[in-house]
């Protein structure tokens, strides 16, 4: 049974149980795709894997079909290179040495969504790319860390805006995370920082299950989209990161649903 909040669900024990499988999925085909990242691969070639072994599992593509200004989403993979925040298209673009490419990520299986983004570096990257990632990824467990029952919706957010804002890095402000289950997206949004109004003062309940997706950027917050109605790019041109899973609030805290094992996502351990 769907517990609600105003618009908002609390998942049961039951429909939790279908988010981890499809959640361990999530995160099993994107550690699968981020490992073949490297120069020389495009982007088109990493949706075509992704979208291959979903099916093969009995998946469904969660972005494909989805509405957009022109028209509606027609690959697996969002893949997002440098500049560019999210949104990107997979295309015959061949990644190179020093790029960064965001890869982001979602199935639906028996019904229900998982949702998972991370940023690979493509061979060596700068120092400076290279502590952004790890800011933006060290933000993301942060604001995990403040999924606990009775903490607020803007803890979450907070988590982000504070630590990366105090190494000088900027947060995106037009996208946020959101509630996730049934569908890819369902409230609340959860912004990257601290905000008022909306649904800023929730109190979390086991339960609630978000997708939890920092954007961070290089250089100043704003950005644009592209003609192409869905690239979304830093106006500066200087690089971005995004990071991101999905995430049940449960009576021990955060359980991170998307996260295979300890190593999946710490692609910037090694940096």
């Amino acid at each position: 049974m769907r517990i609600r909040r105003d618009r908002i669900t609390r998942k049961s024990a039951a429909e939790l149980d279908k988010m981890r499988r499809v959640g361990q999925l999530v995160g099993e085909i994107l550690r699968d795709v981020r490992q073949m990242v490297g120069p020389g691969v495009t982007t088109l070639d990493l949706d075509r894997v992704a979208e291959e072994k979903t099916r093969a599992a009995g998946g469904i593509p969660a972005f494909i079909g989805v509405p957009g200004l022109r028209s509606p989403y027609r690959h697996s993979l969002c893949t997002s290179i440098n500049e560019e925040v999210v949104h990107g298209i997979p295309s015959s673009r061949k990644l190179v040495d020093g790029d960064v490419v965001g890869i982001d990520f979602g199935i639906v299986l028996d019904g229900y969504v998982g949702d998972s983004a991370v940023t690979v570096p493509v061979g060596e990257i700068s120092d400076d790319v290279k502590k952004l990632l790890k800011a933006t990824e060290e933000s993301l467990f942060r604001a995990i860390d403040q999924m606990r029952p009775g903490n607020r919706l803007n803890d979450v957010g907070g988590a982000v805006e504070d630590y990366v804002e105090a190494l000088g890095y900027t947060v995106v402000r037009e996208f946020c995370g959101h509630g996730i289950g049934r569908k890819m997206h369902e409230p609340p949004q959860v912004p990257n920082y601290r905000s008022r109004g909306g649904d800023s003062n929730l109190i979390l309940r086991e339960g609630l299950v978000l997708a939890i997706e920092p954007m961070v950027n290089l250089g100043g917050a704003e950005v644009l989209t592209r003609s192409d109605g869905w690239t979304v790019a830093t106006v500066d041109g200087r690089p971005s990161a995004h990071f991101e899973h999905t995430i049940a609030v449960t009576e021990n805290g955060p359980e991170v649903l998307t996260l295979v094992d300890q190593t999946n996502y710490l692609t910037t351990a090694g940096l």
